[in-house]
This record gives structure tokens, sequence and C-alpha cells, in this order.
């Protein structure tokens, strides 16, 4: 090119072309999808792919899951992180694997600061005066130089030893440590466990199986050049609460104001979501209500005994059109003597059929531990009745459903009769929309995963 007469040369730009990779990515039901994607893409963006691959309903519980087979453990990949950089971590031979599926508490904790943070395993520095409400530690977590301070005796494992040993253990912004003389939090006494910068935080899934545990609420860090099971620091707390606490505590010290970013995107165009000081309702509790619609207009029935009635009258409506159209060539069918009345459930995503009362504990907290997330399966105490476990406080609760008859026809109930369901399904959609004896209604039903 010639300007005012001198010669200038133009640089030759070149594109940058991203490399792609393919990664196989496993379902809840065990089923896999190889993907091509690009090197760069991060976890949300994975998710939203697969979200639109499957036909998913995206309630922003779907999340990604880094599992390492061999080791028995798994921990959430944040939406920021690169899939490409997780999966260049792993050994050839170790069989890790990328999950997708729902984990209802993801964020739970800006939604409900509550249940993380009991005040017996949080305490503050000297400088903090009065009492702190739980949304001021969310705030303090992201963007503030003090700190909630997490303390409490956890059960740990130093590398390359056999025994547990209890120690007191605090958690502070610069790593995890323990107290070389009892409870004391003089600098002097506290040795570093564990940083956060250079491992990653993993939940363990062997329950009761951990060698050499006494307990069942196991997780650890993972330094990100670890060999293999010597390498790992692995803790366990005495309860499930206490495990939430120190994990969601980890979780926000680590990322900081990004995880509350990775919380608030995807409510960008829609009218962004409430701040931290405001309580938010699922999606379940604005939607389902007892509704009226015999009359010119349609009302709210508020009151729990009129609810009950109008949902056995429609139950039973229901059926008897079910049961007329299940009968064999054509003929009519009583329910009560339809065997398949019996067993209708059965196809409900929400029922797990011959599963144990710890299985159905793995299962809830694997798909994450929110008021209102429920299974029901067989009883294994008594063949014909059934069990609903369910999550509330972060503590799994398990109500025995059981059969009556009466007048030759069979009844369900929770409450020793006082109400009455023909079958599960209406059982279910009945405390779906009141919670009755229960400590809450019934929420997010718990999908068959492999455990």
């Amino acid at each position: 090119m010639s300007l005012c007469g001198r010669r200038v040369t133009l640089p030759v730009i070149t594109p940058i072309v991203l490399q792609k990779r393919v990664i196989k990515v496993y379902s809840e039901d065990e089923t896999s999808k190889a993907l091509e994607v690009p090197s760069d893409i991060r976890a949300r963006d994975l998710c939203q792919l697969l979200i639109l691959k499957n036909h998913y309903v995206d309630d922003h519980s779907w999340t990604l899951f880094e599992h390492l087979t061999c080791l028995g453990l798994e921990r959430i990949i944040e939406d920021h992180e690169m899939v490409i950089e997780v999966q260049s971590k792993w050994g050839i031979e170790e069989g890790n694997r990328f999950y997708f599926r729902k984990n209802y508490a993801k964020y739970e904790f800006f939604k409900n600061p509550v249940n993380f943070f009991p005040e017996h395993l949080v305490s503050f520095s000297n400088e903090i005066g009065g009492p702190m409400s739980h949304t001021q530690i969310l705030q303090m977590f992201l963007s503030s130089s003090a700190y909630p301070e997490i303390h409490s005796y956890l059960h740990a494992k130093e590398q390359g030893k056999k025994p547990w040993k209890k120690m007191y253990f605090l958690l502070r912004r610069s790593g995890l440590y323990f107290s070389t003389k009892g409870m004391s939090k003089e600098p002097r006494h506290l040795q570093l466990f564990s940083e956060f910068s250079s491992s990653d935080i993993y939940m363990s899934l062997t329950g009761k199986k951990i060698p050499g545990a006494t307990g069942s609420y196991g997780f650890c860090f993972k330094p990100h050049k670890a060999g293999g099971a010597r390498d790992l620091k692995q803790l366990y707390a005495d309860s499930e609460q206490s495990r939430t606490c120190w994990m969601t505590a980890i979780r926000l010290l680590k990322y900081g104001m990004q995880l509350y970013q990775n919380y608030m995107q995807p409510c960008q165009g829609r009218g962004g979501c409430p701040s931290l000081s405001t309580p938010v309702r699922s999606i379940s509790e604005n939607s389902l209500v007892a509704m009226d619609f015999t009359g010119h207009q349609s009302r709210v029935i508020e009151n729990p005994t009129e609810a009950l009635s109008v949902a056995v009258e429609e139950g039973l409506a229901w059926r008897k059109k079910g049961s007329l159209r299940l009968g064999t060539h054509g003929s009519p069918t009583t329910l009560q003597n339809l065997p398949s009345n019996i067993a209708i459930h059965s196809s409900q995503p929400w029922f797990h059929h011959k599963i144990s009362r710890e299985e159905a504990h793995q299962l809830i907290l694997r798909q994450g531990l929110v008021d209102g997330v429920f299974l029901v399966r067989d009883s294994q105490s008594n063949p014909k009745t059934f069990v609903l476990s369910l999550n509330h406080g972060l503590k799994i609760k398990h109500f025995q459903i059981v059969p009556l008859e009466e007048e030759g026809k069979l009844f369900y109930t929770l409450d020793d009769g006082h109400t009455r369901f023909s079958d599960l399904i209406q059982l279910v959609e009945f405390y779906q929309l009141n919670k009755g004896i229960l400590p809450c209604k019934l929420k997010h039903y718990c999908a068959r995963i492999a455990l």
C-alpha cells in the first residue's frame, strides 16, 4: 500500500482458532454422551449445552460434577471453571468421570443461609460488635476484610498415617488450621492443614465405609498435583450439619464474589435475582396452590381441610376414569380389583423400589440437602408399607406410609388415618400443596441415580 509516496506494509492478522476436545459426560441413569467442545468451555456453558440437547427445563439446578471413581470422591465443578482444565488433572488410568445432574443445594446458602451457619460453629473477630445476621455473615464472606470464623472439632487423617485424630480446627482466609494445644486460637498454636488456592475440596461418597473412621460425614482436600490417595488431606465431621457448614464456608472463602456472580448470572435479563437481604421462595412454593374451579370464578382454597376434601374427590374421579381405560378388552374394571392401582406409583420419578434407608440418605444427599427434597420407597421392615424420606433442616427424616382397608377399599395415610388417600400419587400431590404433619411441603423429587 502506498501512502504519500511511501510504501506501508500492513501486518497479517491470523484469526485465533480454538482447539476442540471430545469429552464424555454421564447422566444420572449412567448413560453417557460424547461431546466435541471448545477447549475453553466453562461448566455453566456445558450445562446449558446439555440442557438444550436433552430438551430439559432449565431451573438453574443442573450441575456438572467431577467424580473421582477410584477415590470415592465427588465435587461440584463451579460454573466458572474450565472443564478441560479439570480433566487435564486426571490420570489416564483413574477412570474419573463428569456427571450431569441436578443439585438443588448448589447455591441454597445464598437463599437460606440460616441452615448453613449454625451459631455453635460460627464466631467473629473481636472487632465485630453486636450480633450478626446470617445475611451479614454472607456479606462478610464475600466482600469484607473481616470474616466469620468457622470452628469445631473434626477428625483428621494426616498424610501417610493410618490413625484418625480428633483436633480443633479453625477456618481463616489463608486456609484451614488446627490447634496443637486443645482449643487455643493463639497464632503460635495454629498449624496450617491445607490452603485453598492449590487444592479442591471433595465430599466422600463412601459413607460409613471410610476406612478406620467412626463417622460417615467425610470430606477432603485434594492438591491439584496429587498423585493418589496418599496425598489426600482427609477429614470427617460428627454431623451432616457440621460437614455442610465447613464445605460451604470453604467454597465461599475460596471463590468469594465469583461464587455470588455465578449465582446471579442466570437471573440476568429476567429482572435480576433478589438481593441477599430478600428471602427467596422456590418456584414450587409460589406455583402450587389448591384451587376451586366449580363456580363462575376460580378461587384459592385456603382451608387445608377443604383442600383435602377436594383433592380426595378429584383423585377418586380421576382413578375411576383411569380404571375404565385400563380394563382389558374394553370391559370396565373396578378400582379395588385393579392390580395396577396398587402399583400405579411405580412409574413415578419420585418412587424408588427396594432401596435401603442408607441408600435413600445417599440419594437425597447427592441431589442437595434443600428443604423439601424427597423420595418414596418400599419399607424394609414391613413389606406392606412404604416410607417417605424427606430432607428438612439438613436432616433426612423418614415417615411411614401405612395402608388402611375400610369397607373393602384401600387407602394410604401418614397420620394414623386422619387424612387418607386412594393411592401414593394422590398422597404426594396433597403434600406438595400442604405440609400437614410434615415439617415442610414436598418440593423436589429425588431422581434415580446410580450409587
